[in-house]
């Protein structure tokens, strides 16, 4: 799937590199010949184009590695900081046009009259710029590739800047010469906004901003959903590239069993990555629900290696001679309820009483609560056909 997005955004970006070149030689020679300002601006503008396909062109083919040892999460942040790069290009750029402008409008001497060749040229990238847009985007949506949508909105602002420099020489041809140095300052601000917005949302990614708040909605909504799922907490999200990273701590009951509980992780990490409409890393963490708090707090409760020796020097001489028992632990907010399971061939009245010796023995451990006896068949089970 990578490659084949690669060869994608490869074959897409090469055919506008080659539109942009085009483009960037005429209107530098048509702005110089044609005496037009803005478009030796606009000319400015397709050359950043070229040079953003070259970066385009570097980061995808990063971009569409497998993790290594180096980047185990993947290299799709290589394509969100190109971006970032191409964002501060832009402004840059902006930034000299937009003097230059500035200048020739505090010193009317330096503007010249351009002529209908300039006007000619701009149509002419309007409708190139246009064309390289609309099939650059229909391959970053099919790919939702950020990266590529930023060099399809860079074609688009070069089509809207070349259609501004067609209203500035046509103002210069009616007899007003500064509308061409107003066009190359409205060129300016069109580079300049673009440049802002793709460096702005680069940034935001790469410094792990979290998703929209209607999308992290979205997802508690759908782990909610998932059957089992008693409760959830420490939600947090971030963008790398084309996918989001999901982790999230969900609750569940404490009596079910370690199968269970992994078979309930794996329907929510299942349903999000079904669900959502991009690939998604989700990563989910458990804890048992518990009742309200409780002046113990669970972290107080002894572990299984220190409970469980004292619980067998307690309850072994109980035992008939020769059994052999295992425990099952349940912590609770204030208490450790155990489970004793055990074969039992002997009567239900017995059990019973052995079960009344074993909660009798371990009223003196302050960390116990409810004990259960579960008795087991000796004979062997059968799986279910």
């Amino acid at each position: 799937m990578a490659q084949t997005a690669f060869a994608a955004k490869r074959r897409i970006t090469l055919a506008g590199a080659a539109i942009d070149a085009v483009l960037a030689l005429i209107k530098a020679v048509g702005g110089v010949i044609g005496h037009s300002q803005a478009l030796i601006a606009d000319a400015a503008h397709s050359a950043s184009d070229l040079a953003s396909d070259v970066l385009v062109l570097w980061a995808a083919r990063i971009g569409a590695q497998p993790p290594d040892a180096n980047h185990p999460y993947g290299h799709e942040r290589f394509e969100t900081a190109a971006t970032l790069g191409l964002g501060a290009t832009l402004l840059m750029v902006a930034g000299g046009f937009a003097y230059d402008a500035g200048m020739r409008l505090l010193q009317p001497e330096r503007i010249a009259e351009p002529g209908w060749l300039a006007l000619s040229i701009a149509c002419l990238s309007v409708i190139g710029k246009e064309a390289a847009y609309r099939f650059t985007m229909r391959v970053a949506n099919r790919y939702d590739s950020d990266l590529l949508r930023a060099n399809a909105w860079h074609s688009r602002n070069d089509a809207l800047s070349s259609l501004v420099v067609i209203i500035g020489v046509l103002g210069a041809l009616a007899g007003y010469p500064f509308m061409d140095a107003v066009a190359a300052l409205a060129v300016s601000l069109l580079i300049g906004v673009t440049g802002w917005k793709l460096g702005w949302r680069a940034g935001a990614e790469l410094v792990d901003t979290s998703l929209e708040p209607d999308q992290i909605e979205d997802i508690r909504r759908r782990i909610a959903s998932v059957q089992g799922v008693e409760g959830q907490s420490d939600l947090r999200t971030r963008r790398m590239g084309n996918r989001w990273i999901i982790d999230v701590t969900i609750r569940v009951e404490p009596w079910i069993t370690a199968s269970e509980t992994d078979r309930i992780l794996s329907a929510v990490r299942e349903r999000l990555h079904q669900d959502l409409d991009r690939r998604s890393d989700v990563r989910v963490a458990m804890e048992v629900a518990t009742e309200p708090p409780h002046p113990q707090p669970p972290t107080a409760l002894p572990l299984r290696s220190s409970i469980e020796p004292q619980l067998r020097q307690l309850w072994q001489p109980l035992m008939p001679s020769g059994s052999d028992f295992r425990l099952l632990l349940h912590y609770r907010a204030d208490r450790i309820d155990v489970d004793v399971r055990m074969p039992w061939p002997g009567e239900a009245a017995q059990a019973a009483r052995l079960h009344d010796h074993l909660a009798a023995a371990a009223q003196p451990l302050a960390a116990i609560g409810t004990v259960r006896l579960l008795c087991e068949s000796d004979a062997p089970s059968r799986p279910r056909a």
